[in-house]
């Protein structure tokens, strides 16, 4: 008859210094399926660690045991995991129950680990609890249960996934005498039911209980008697409902999402200091990129109401070119020939002279532009008063003016209107049609006082010239404000026959604005990074703690059968939880910053777009996974039975 469990010449040595320390010294032992074993010996003789070994929670430096007769040798860490899970229950001396559960949630971890799912686990904790007498103790956290109570909450853990190999240590230790014969009655009934009980222990009255005595001394057997033959076959019960690959899936997630949560709970301070970091940095990044763009949305406003999607034609070579060659390049035919282009919106000509202007006894100096009535659209000017000059008057060089409203407030103090009143302009007559207002800019407003006259007007009758000292032209919607000026530069190298003019396009200086908006933003928000940084060292500095803190807890989860990639996935996903939460307050106090900033600067357009509130929880959620990468690697490489041996 093959045994349940087969050890051959198991040898099991810890370094100590330079040397190495055998604790078990060739252990050959077989335990058939159904038998009640008790391993007994005094502290140090190595009957723990040869329980380990058994329990798969600790391999042996030499030997070859079996499972079934599966070599243990031969499984990976999972495989490991699995056979722990399916074959194995554990019964410890001190409990190891986790506190923060309550009895129910205790029985039903190792069911977790096994992709039970949760109502057909759940129905078998409290059968179990049912069964050992502890039905109405389900809801109840550890803290409230007697030792005895605490003992058979772990008894009931160690049948949840069948539990074919029930190993025992101590199992009466930690309880006075009437709950641990109670404690032995169980076991001698799981014995009954055809499981295989191994106890672990130095009490010779617990040992005496068992069917088999096998004393354990200085890592040697001297006492193994043999195994019986023909022992009962396991009977154990299987845990039924084992959900698919999916929902597998779904209930460890949910399970690390409730641990996760109960751990944050548990440590309510030391969770919100672990988010300050993130909550402040993430605040930092969403309140930069979203302000920074209203701040630069406004500074583009103040440029295009300059004028954008505009070019200008100035004659000569550049600006500050005065050689008299150039100054009259710019011909009345130019501007006819560019209004007929299929890419031009209009075509606004500039004539202007620095003039005297008179009303009653005020004279003040001024700068006169003649231009035409399309002028005011190309700028975006509104009039607070009257109209710009028509297409008939241009074309009859009317003595008309559009002032501006510093001249108006200069030559007409007081007056409520002004349109209709005559003022010399130079020394020509010329009636106000308007009062111009110009957008004030974030650039300020020239303290020249300007008028406005029909470009005819100026030309004919004040300076007495021919030619033009500018031109802009507006280029219609859709078109390419870059093939606009190489396309006008083309007309006006062909009209001629030279370039004796240059052209400035006002689209250059919008680009040349958001690149420079663009590059402050970038530093601000890599000022703001590092803040997130420095949140995200503080989440992995405390995950490390948090490890540390819950090793046992660690130890306990994988002695009923999780996988290092469970405890893995658990830790991680705890430190993005927390980044997650520390995300979300911290758009939330973003926002906050952003209306407070909305009440004390109203033209400031704030705005919170879906790509960069779904950015800053990318941020937190990558933040979560890289700082809690390392210590929940930590926490999964831990070895099963140092992680239960810390206190």
């Amino acid at each position: 008859m093959t045994a349940l469990l087969e050890l051959k010449e198991i040898r099991r040595s810890y370094p100590s210094g330079e040397v190495q320390v055998e604790v078990l010294k060739g252990i050959t032992l077989r335990i058939n399926a159904g038998e009640m074993v008790a391993i007994v010996g005094a502290s140090g003789s190595g009957k723990s660690t040869l329980m380990n070994i058994i329990g798969c929670l600790d391999k042996p430096t030499s030997g070859i045991y079996r499972v079934a007769g599966v070599d243990v040798s031969t499984l990976g860490s999972d495989a490991l995991a699995q056979l722990r899970r399916e074959h194995f229950g554990f019964i410890f001396q001190r409990y190891h129950l986790l506190l923060h559960l309550t009895a129910a949630q205790n029985v039903e971890v190792p069911a977790v680990y096994a992709g039970t799912e949760r109502k057909a686990r759940l129905a078998r904790a409290k059968e179990l609890l049912e069964r050992l007498g502890l039905g109405d103790r389900a809801d109840y956290q550890p803290s409230q249960l007697s030792g005895g109570q605490q003992q058979r909450v772990s008894i009931a853990r160690a049948l949840m996934n069948g539990g074919q190999v029930i190993l025992a240590d101590e199992p009466t230790g930690a309880l006075d005498s009437r709950s641990g014969e109670e404690v032995m009655a169980i076991l001698h009934q799981l014995r009954d039911r055809g499981h295989t009980v191994i106890i672990v222990t130095h009490d010779p009255q617990v040992a005496a209980q068992a069917e088999r005595v096998i004393e354990i001394r200085d890592g040697e057997l001297i006492t193994n008697p043999p195994a019986k033959e023909g022992a009962a076959a396991a009977n154990h019960d299987a845990v039924v409902g084992q959900a698919g690959g999916w929902r597998q899936f779904v209930s460890r997630f949910h399970e690390a999402l409730n641990m996760a949560w109960r751990a944050m709970a548990a440590n309510k301070m030391r969770t919100l200091l672990t988010m300050l970091g993130i909550i402040i940095g993430i605040a930092s990044v969403v309140s930069i990129v979203v302000v920074g763009d209203a701040a630069k949305q406004l500074v583009l406003a103040d440029i295009r109401s300059i004028g954008t999607n505009t070019i200008d034609v100035y004659p000569g070579k550049d600006f500050g070119d005065d050689d008299p060659q150039y100054q009259q390049a710019l011909k009345y035919d130019d501007l006819l020939a560019i209004q007929k282009q299929p890419w031009v919106l209009s075509a606004t000509p500039s004539v202007s002279q620095n003039l005297r202007l008179r009303y009653g006894n005020i004279d003040v100096a001024a700068s006169a532009n003649g231009v035409n009535g399309q002028y005011f659209n190309v700028y975006g000017m509104t009039f607070s008063e009257g109209t710009s000059f028509n297409n008939e008057q241009q074309n009859g060089r009317a003595q008309v003016v559009v002032l501006d409203s510093n001249t108006r407030r200069q030559l007409f103090p007081g007056e409520a209107k002004v349109v209709g009143k005559v003022i010399l302009v130079g020394n020509m007559p010329a009636t106000v049609i308007g009062v111009a207002e110009e957008k004030q800019s974030m650039f300020g407003s020239s303290k020249i006082l300007r008028v406005w006259l029909p470009y005819t007007t100026i030309s004919g009758r004040i300076m007495g010239q021919s030619w033009l000292n500018s031109i802009t032209v507006r280029v219609k919607d859709g078109y390419s404000s870059e093939q606009a000026e190489q396309q006008l530069t083309r007309l006006m190298n062909l009209r001629h026959g030279k370039k004796d003019f240059f052209v400035w396009n006002m689209d250059g200086l919008l680009k040349t604005a958001e690149k420079t908006t663009r590059t402050l933003q970038l530093f601000l928000t890599l000022v703001a990074v590092i803040s997130l940084l420095v949140g995200g060292i503080g989440v992995m500095n405390i995950m490390l703690v948090s490890v540390t803190e819950r090793t046992r807890e660690i130890g306990i989860r994988m002695a009923v059968g999780a996988r290092a990639g469970d405890v893995l996935s658990q830790f991680l996903i705890e430190a993005v939880f927390v980044c997650l939460v520390g995300g979300a307050l911290g758009v939330t106090l973003s926002m906050l910053i952003a209306f407070t900033l909305q009440l004390f600067l109203p033209g400031w357009e704030i705005g919170f777009s879906p790509v960069a509130l779904f950015t800053a929880f990318l941020c937190s959620t990558f933040t979560g996974v890289l700082f809690g990468w390392l210590p929940a690697r930590n926490a999964a490489r831990l070895d099963p039975v140092d992680a239960l041996a810390r206190e």
